[in-house]
């Protein structure tokens, strides 16, 4: 299955927190700025809240004992994402049901690994990036540009019968948006071939890197099940588009990132 999703945590990327000078965001220990809380950003939390209880409640999680054991939960697994993920074979071919799978796909996840590395990624990206594009624009925004995600990496693979899940293409396109308009914001990264020691950069230089190792990703994986890096490619690039066409210059931070301290804590 081809299960859209990043490995160890989008390939050396770990986002935990951003930075930002102004009003966005809760202040923390020496200045930090954490992403809004549930007032401001009731939309991300709700997609978090929304993709964990979907995930709990089906065979992936294997908690609801509905589903069974053994080689039961691995046929209910099967049959679980066939029925609400993506068979680019089957959406081209114009099937009724098949229609509605871009959407029902991005509230379904393969595994943990899947789910809690879109759910940290979307809850650190998503809730600045609603709270600056409003609950609408922020809403139109994931689900329209992660259904089309999926929709273009099936289009690249119109006769594939693999399945296709995960909310990867739509976090993706938050993590776009936010490029825009936070390109100041500082992320901190750990980076295994650094020990896991946490730095700060910019999203002008950690999100394109981000992207430069999806398409390496892209060019060096084989055609069959895997990550669907095309999906998080074009997912990003919609995002960073809607946030550009729908808000100009106007809307994008310009200020200075804070300047960390040291010893300072990490969320």
């Amino acid at each position: 299955m081809a299960a859209s999703h990043y490995v160890m945590l989008c390939h050396m990327i770990g986002a935990w927190g951003t930075a930002l000078r102004g009003r966005t965001g809760r202040t923390g220990p020496s200045g930090w700025r954490v992403p809004p809380g549930w007032a401001s950003a009731p939309v991300t939390y709700g997609l978090i809240a929304v993709c964990c209880l979907v995930f709990a409640l089906g065979p992936a999680s294997g908690l609801n004992p509905v589903y069974g054991t053994g080689q039961h939960l691995f046929a209910a697994r099967q049959e679980y994402f066939a029925r609400w993920g993506i068979i680019p074979a089957d959406l081209l071919d114009g099937s009724a049901r098949a229609a509605l799978t871009p959407l029902t796909a991005l509230f379904v996840h393969a595994g943990w690994v899947h789910l809690l590395g879109n759910m940290l990624f979307l809850y650190v990206f998503g809730a600045l990036t609603e709270e600056r594009m409003g609950r609408v624009d922020y809403t139109l925004c994931y689900v329209g540009c992660g259904a089309l995600a999926l929709v273009g990496y099936a289009v690249s693979r119109p006769d594939s019968t693999q399945t296709l899940v995960g909310a990867s293409g739509a976090i993706s396109a938050v993590l776009g948006a936010f490029l825009y308009l936070f390109p100041k914001a500082r992320v901190t990264s750990l980076l295994p071939f650094l020990f896991f020691l946490p730095l700060r950069f910019p999203a002008w230089a950690t999100l394109p890197f981000w992207v430069l190792l999806q398409w390496a990703a892209l060019r060096g994986s084989p055609a069959g099940p895997g990550v669907a890096y095309l999906a998080h490619l074009v997912g990003f690039g919609l995002g960073f588009c809607y946030a550009w066409v729908r808000f100009g210059r106007a809307t994008r931070v310009k200020n200075t990132p804070v300047t960390a301290s040291e010893g300072e804590n990490q969320p």
